[in-house]
């Protein structure tokens, strides 16, 4: 992915003046060791300054970690650990901090001299960390051997990423909404408090750069790796020097308009004048663009743009915004489905959207015209949709949004799309999501949620769920879908 941060993460250990400090740097080394061992040396700094119960250590730890150009950074307790200056380095380091803490290593002669009690000390680290207001990730279980903390890093290292990412972005939307759409209407106000800047334009200041770029002389190489890409899909060849000519101002207004943000997402319009107006509808360019790592979210949905994002960084992979669009049919549940998966009728449903899902995420694609605009529209002005089924997998399904009021709110939820043919249009797929039906109800109903949901393909959840909780989503506040016998606050018991 071109559009999200390589992340270096600092390893800082502590020790309490108590205890050995050598304890302390013993453990890092090992850490460290066992991280490069098993996952690389190439997103890991091993900072040689231990902090011993010293502010002033604090700050040498502090400017070591920044020269070294680390990006987030992990407060190691080799033993109890400092609470004041350890949280200090938290607080006055820009940008996602872990704390993880030692596990004793043996009973032989090592819980005398050699015991750390950083089990102890992690309790009030936490403690101290909300005193001062500090934001940090502490996992699961924070108490580990070297193998088992070197897991739990590799484990930050999604989440550090995405909130970087957060912290250099910039959307850049194409609007305003389509008429009688206030599916994707919600306050840009939690944009700003999550660091995100936003950009809003007119659609016709995008048709006037669309313009300035006719007859661009890069415009026949766009074509001809569309062409690579599509090949046999290739089913509207006349239409691709207007959306390569399109893809091109995208790709310029990005550079141009960026300013000293380093990543970008895009919430575009495509209806109902784009059609009548560019000649054609943006999907294909869209997909492209998502393939690379710049989301561009369809009928200019901001928090749906910072949704992709969020789940491009996460997953480090390409990927989509779909409608949660329409059932399975019973005969198709009944004749694909039923004593060959185990879901029920209510756990499926359709994933959907015109053509926006990059070819690379499809089992097969064809360039075609938007069916449901052409019922309007003459079928020449809506041609540019990319159509296939999505690739059969692990997918993830969620979203973070803004409430009318505007307080956050996520979702997620694990779930696959099924090896079922769609025999339907678009970019579609057959998904399951064990308890769909409840979830639908009780989550995404109750929660006043758009029909757009962002998908990743590979089953991110942890990540996403630490990724919402640090950017100050309420736990309460994300919705997931429930197992059965385990009730949702609204759900009537006695349904």
């Amino acid at each position: 992915m071109n559009n999200v941060p390589k992340i270096k993460i600092g390893i800082v250990a502590v020790s309490r003046d108590c205890f050995p400090e050598s304890l302390s740097v013993n453990r890092r080394k090992a850490l460290v060791d066992a991280y490069v061992k098993k996952y690389g040396p190439e997103d890991i700094y091993e900072c040689p300054v231990c902090i011993v119960e010293s502010e002033i250590h604090m700050v040498q730890a502090l400017e070591d970690v920044k020269k070294a150009g680390c990006d987030a950074l992990v407060v190691y307790l080799g033993n109890f650990g400092p609470e004041i200056s350890e949280t200090l380095l938290a607080k006055h380091f820009d940008g996602p901090v872990m704390f993880v803490a030692a596990a004793e290593e043996t009973q032989d002669g090592s819980l005398v001299q050699g015991r750390g009690d950083a089990y102890c000390g992690m309790l009030n680290a936490s403690y101290n960390l909300k005193l001062r207001n500090v934001k940090a990730y502490i996992p699961e279980y924070p108490v580990g051997d070297a193998e088992e903390c070197a897991d739990m890093i590799h484990e930050f290292v999604p989440i550090a990423r995405t909130i970087v990412g957060l912290s250099q972005l910039k959307i850049i939307s194409f609007g305003p909404r389509p008429l009688n759409f206030l599916a994707c209407n919600a306050p840009i106000k939690q944009l700003y408090n999550l660091g995100v800047e936003i950009e809003e334009n007119s659609e016709l200041d995008l048709f006037e750069a669309f313009n300035k770029h006719e007859g661009d002389p890069r415009i026949p190489d766009v074509v001809k790796d569309m062409e690579a890409e599509l090949g046999e899909g290739n089913l509207k060849p006349t239409i691709l020097p207007k959306l390569a000519q399109y893809e091109l101002t995208l790709l310029d207004w990005i550079e141009a308009h960026k300013g000293y943000r380093k990543y970008v997402a895009i919430a575009g319009k495509c209806w109902p004048a784009f059609q009548t107006q560019f000649g054609f509808v943006p999907c294909y360019v869209n997909s492209r663009l998502t393939g690379r790592g710049i989301p561009v979210s369809c009928e200019v949905d901001i928090y749906g743009a910072l949704s992709e994002y969020i789940g491009t960084c996460v997953s480090d992979d390409i990927v989509t915004l779909l409608d949660i669009n329409n059932t399975v049919p019973k005969d198709m549940y009944e004749s694909a489905i039923k004593g060959k998966y185990n879901y029920t009728q209510h756990d499926t449903f359709m994933g959907f959207h015109c053509g926006n899902t990059c070819s690379k995420k499809l089992t097969s694609c064809s360039m075609k015209y938007q069916l449901i605009m052409a019922r309007s529209l003459p079928e020449e002005v809506t041609q540019g949709t990319l159509e296939g089924d999505i690739v059969p997998g692990d997918i993830t399904f969620y979203r973070l949004q803004s409430t009318a009021d505007s307080k956050l709110r996520a979702y997620i939820a694990h779930g696959e799309v099924l090896p079922v043919e769609t025999r339907s249009f678009g970019g579609v797929g057959v998904f399951a999501i064990p308890e769909m039906g409840r979830f639908y109800r009780h989550v995404l109903i109750e929660g006043n949620y758009p029909h757009h949901g962002a998908v990743a393909f590979g089953h991110y959840g942890k990540a996403l769920y630490e990724v919402f909780k640090y950017i100050g989503v309420e736990p309460e506040e994300i919705g997931y879908n429930h197992p059965a016998g385990v009730r949702y606050p609204t759900e009537n018991p006695f349904a």
